[in-house]
């Protein structure tokens, strides 16, 4: 704001004029400039309709060794929003995970 004013004005105090003007400006302060690009149009997400046929599994990594487990499976069930922690190893093999998964899901 200030850059504009002062290419055509210039007085001893306009930057402190300037800031007053803006912080007392009702409008100023609901009107905010958005500098990031538009995010465009939304799509709609596919409509779900059996349960665990979309899942989302991730590790959680980096734990304290307990039992000879040091990380957590997780398996998220997107349509009945169900959670399930399965203890485990970092190192874990995909036969093993395959277990892991049928034994405790």
């Amino acid at each position: 704001m200030t850059e504009l004013v002062t290419r055509n004005y210039w007085w001893p105090v306009v930057t402190k004029d300037i800031g007053k003007y803006v912080n007392g400006c009702n409008l100023c302060q609901r009107m905010k400039n958005r500098i990031e690009a538009p995010a465009g149009k939304l799509k709609l997400s596919k409509i779900l309709k059996k349960l665990w046929t979309h899942l989302i599994m991730d590790f959680i990594t980096k734990l304290p060794l307990v039992t000879e487990k040091n990380a957590i499976l997780v398996v998220y069930d997107r349509l009945s929003k169900i959670i399930y922690f399965v203890a485990t190893i970092k190192e874990i093999m995909v036969e093993n995970l395959v277990q892991l998964f049928r034994d405790n899901i």
